[in-house]
């Protein structure tokens, strides 16, 4: 996934922002697990006690959290942390489409865009398969081809609805459908 979370201008340090402007750590909580809270809140408190100095202080204080709620974030993800990194970089073409349908509350562009993407991509598979498929028995170059192709597109197509089924992310199970 392209940066996100681990961004300035990513969700978890936006909540960061909104507890230190609201002096309420539960905007910032939910974004890791509970087993970081202790030491999430921790943070939070001696941050908002740094900030009162202002200047550099309240900056360092800032960083702190941010690059605290982030590392702990991460973690509950199961992925290591490589530092903040900078905001305004790349999130590629599914992650705004996915928060302007939570800001919105339509998913409808989002859907749109994913199905067309999966659908241009299996026929595209499709058709390889097709132009390989017809070979000369004793052709085992094109043979080789065509199970490239077949097992390519089977494979993915196996794989990508297991993904969906599986909830394909951070660990939630999507209800049974077929």
């Amino acid at each position: 996934m392209p940066p996100h979370c681990d961004t300035r201008d990513g969700p978890v340090v936006k909540a960061a922002r909104r507890a230190l402007e609201t002096g309420n750590p539960s905007y910032l909580l939910i974004w890791v697990p509970e087993e970081s809270e202790r030491e999430l809140r921790s943070v939070f408190e001696r941050a908002i006690n740094a900030r009162r100095a202002g200047g550099e202080a309240q900056e360092v204080a800032d960083n702190w959290l941010f690059e605290t709620a982030v590392r702990l974030h991460r973690a509950g993800e199961g992925a290591p942390y490589t530092g903040l990194k900078p905001a305004g970089l790349d999130e590629g073409s599914v992650v705004p489409r996915a928060e302007r349908a939570i800001e919105t509350g339509d998913p409808g562009e989002l859907v749109h865009f994913i199905l067309e993407t999966v659908q241009e991509d299996l026929e595209h598979r499709f058709r390889r398969v097709k132009e390989t498929k017809d070979h000369l028995p004793d052709d085992i170059r094109a043979g080789r081809e065509y199970i490239h192709a077949f097992i390519g597109f089977v494979v993915y197509a196996h794989h990508l609805y297991e993904f969906v089924k599986a909830g394909g992310g951070h660990g939630e199970r999507v209800g049974a459908h077929r």
